[in-house]
C-alpha cells in the first residue's frame, strides 16, 4: 500500500511540473499582451484610467488573479506529491485484540449465550444491552456475569449508571 502512495506522489509531482510550465507560458503570453495593449493606449496619450489593462474590473485583472490562483493550486498539488512520495509513512496497524481461548464446554448455556453476545460485539457490551438481548432479568444477568468474572473470562467496568462488560 505504501508503494501506491509513492506512485501517486510521483504522478502528482510530474503533473504539477507540467502544469507549472503551462501556466508560466500562459503568464508570459498574458503579460506580453497586456504590455502591448498598455503601450498602444499610452502612445495615443490617453489617460491611465482609460487603459483596459489598468482598470480594476477589467478582463486582464481577472485573468491575472486566475493565473495567480492556478499557481497556488499547482504549488499545493506539488506539496502533496512531495509529501506522498518522500515523507508519507502509513500508520502502524494495531494488532486485533484476540480473546483468550476458553473451554466452552465448562460454561452453562446461559454463560455461553452471554459470552457469544459479548464476543460478537467485538469484546465489549453494556450490561443493559445484555439484559435486552438475552431477555434475562437484571438479577439473572448479574449472576451470570458474576460466574463469568469468577472464571476470569470477563471484567465489569463501571460507566455511569451501568457497567460495560469486557472480555479478557
Amino acid at each position: 500500500m505504501h508503494q501506491a502512495q509513492k506512485s501517486i506522489g510521483y504522478l502528482l509531482i510530474g503533473f504539477s511540473v507540467i502544469l507549472f510550465v503551462v501556466l508560466a507560458v500562459i503568464k508570459v503570453q498574458v503579460d506580453s499582451q497586456s504590455a502591448f495593449l498598455c503601450g498602444k493606449f499610452h502612445e495615443n496619450q490617453l489617460n491611465m484610467d482609460e487603459c483596459p489593462v489598468h482598470k480594476t474590473n477589467s478582463f486582464w485583472t481577472n485573468v491575472s488573479w486566475m493565473i495567480t490562483t492556478a499557481f497556488g493550486v499547482d504549488f499545493l498539488i506539488f506539496g502533496i506529491g512531495v509529501y506522498l512520495a518522500f515523507f508519507y509513512r502509513p500508520l502502524p496497524e494495531w494488532p486485533k485484540k484476540g480473546f483468550r481461548e476458553i473451554n466452552l464446554a465448562k460454561l452453562s448455556d446461559e454463560e455461553k449465550r452471554v459470552y457469544d453476545i459479548i464476543k460478537n460485539k467485538e469484546g465489549s457490551a453494556y450490561q443493559t444491552d445484555l439484559i435486552k438481548e438475552t431477555g434475562f432479568s437484571k438479577v439473572k444477568i448479574s449472576r451470570v456475569l458474576d460466574r463469568l468474572e469468577a472464571k476470569d473470562i470477563l471484567e465489569r467496568k463501571r460507566r455511569g449508571m451501568t457497567n460495560i462488560i469486557v472480555l479478557k
